[in-house]
């Protein structure tokens, strides 16, 4: 193995929500741990460079004409077990949707051999979409939620993972006590932890509050602060479940109630917050807490349109979220196009409001930024990964625009290039996926 591997072509990364950087004729070199040491622009020929360059042992990748390297994906909020029966059940809303496909899936996993071959695809499946980094839930089962880990370690994928968490409000066939739960958590957050990977982050994932009991969630906010590990969660997703969880727990709105469980703080993050009032977001700038956008699911299961420029304004961290199986695809390239589609009919919400005709619907840039860099902040990696910087591990994918559903009608820029593959690209425009420099995932 060389002790760096060089990439020389066309490099596109967000620097901030506001600017993507293409860089002409770029190098980056990565070391044999798959870290960025060394980028650098308009290098004309790479000989001359590496005559320079006190790199010997070196690997070299030139990119084609028509490809590029780009971030991975970052993924913050997708059920591993729900891939099973992803694009089933798009009539229902969420309560009804739970009830009829998720609990009776889910609960299948208390068998370790069905978690171990149905894991083996999904992981598979989302890494050849250029996933990257995901966050997951898993069931409330103990030794499949190890076997979701073991297969992630397996595979190479960055992940956080979650048992998830219910002790109330459940079908007799899945529910847990609330001391099993605690329990069977705090086992696997030191299963996690002995694997000594950085790669796989134990999360701690109370589904959301309907089905959790306050001792519970106040328990798991324990485990939490004790481990040192991150909290994920659902909030405000659909007007019934809001109605119940207020009524529930006798609160004045829903994120209140995770407040006053200690479960909102820099390490939290929320799944979709579609419903919420100016109040209830400001509480979550307030505790630094980041925002999970699943805006395929928001739409497939009737729960509404959430506005990402409300979080953006206050200062949130925002990501992008499959949402499988609320949402039907597998693919980040789906979330951009259904946030973009999220955000334009934002635009008509308010115009047909008469709220405000000068809304800005999400542009380009920021779907890019939302879905790489923003992901990694949402999920408190921003110092890893996210773009090409310097010090940062190498997850990246290697675009090639000559396949997969794209057709190049010559002489566009390669900010076109970057829109149609955003919008008109699929995984098969993905030659290779690496995870901290190692290939996770190659189409020959």
């Amino acid at each position: 193995m060389a002790a760096h591997t060089i990439y020389y072509g066309t490099i596109i990364h967000s620097v901030s929500i506001e600017q993507v950087d293409i860089i002409q004729n770029g190098v980056l070199v990565v070391d044999a741990t798959g870290i960025i040491v060394h980028v650098e622009r308009d290098v004309a020929d790479i000989k001359e460079f590496l005559d320079k360059q006190p790199y010997r042992d070196v690997e070299i990748h030139s990119l084609g004409a028509e490809q590029f390297l780009m971030p991975g994906f970052v993924d913050t909020h997708a059920h591993a077990p729900q891939y099973m029966f992803a694009g089933s059940g798009m009539d229902c809303q969420l309560l009804d949707w739970l009830e009829k496909y998720v609990f009776p899936c889910e609960s299948a996993f208390e068998s370790t051999d069905h978690a171990l071959e149905a894991y083996q695809k999904v992981v598979a499946r989302f890494l050849s979409n250029g996933t990257t980094t995901c966050s997951w839930f898993a069931t409330i089962h103990l030794e499949a939620c190890k076997k979701l880990v073991d297969i992630v370690h397996q595979l190479g994928q960055r992940a956080f993972v979650g048992k998830v968490n219910m002790d109330q409000n459940a079908p007799e066939f899945y529910i847990e006590s609330t001391q099993s739960s605690l329990k069977d958590t705090r086992a696997f957050i030191e299963y996690v932890q002995s694997k000594e990977t950085t790669l796989i982050t134990p999360v701690v994932t109370p589904r959301f509050a309907i089905t959790c009991s306050s001792a519970l969630m106040n328990g798991l906010s324990q485990l939490a602060k004790e481990y040192r590990v991150p909290i994920q969660t659902h909030l405000c997703e659909n007007h019934d479940e809001i109605d119940f969880t207020c009524e529930l727990f006798k609160s004045k709105d829903y994120t209140s109630v995770y407040d006053n469980h200690h479960l909102l703080n820099e390490r939290s993050y929320m799944a979709h917050c579609v419903h919420m009032s100016d109040e209830e977001i400001d509480l979550l700038a307030q505790r630094k807490t980041g925002v999970a956008h699943c805006a395929n699911s928001n739409f497939s299961l009737h729960s509404g349109v959430c506005d990402v420029r409300r979080f953006l304004a206050k200062g949130i961290k925002v990501g992008l979220g499959t949402d499988v199986a609320g949402g039907f695809s597998p693919s980040m390239l789906d979330a951009i196009r259904s946030t973009f589609f999220a955000s334009k009919t934002q635009k008509i919400i308010h115009r047909d409001n008469g709220k405000n005709n000068d809304y800005v619907p999400l542009k380009t840039n920021e779907l890019l930024f939302l879905a790489t860099l923003g992901g990694a902040q949402v999920l408190g990696l921003q110092d890893q990964i996210g773009n090409f910087e310097k010090g940062k591990s190498f997850d990246a994918l290697w675009v090639d625009l000559e396949g997969g559903s794209i057709d190049l009608m010559g002489g566009e820029s390669m900010d076109q290039k970057l829109e149609k593959f955003l919008f008109n690209g699929n995984d098969q425009n993905l030659k290779h996926v690496y995870v901290q420099g190692g290939k996770v995932s190659s189409r020959k």
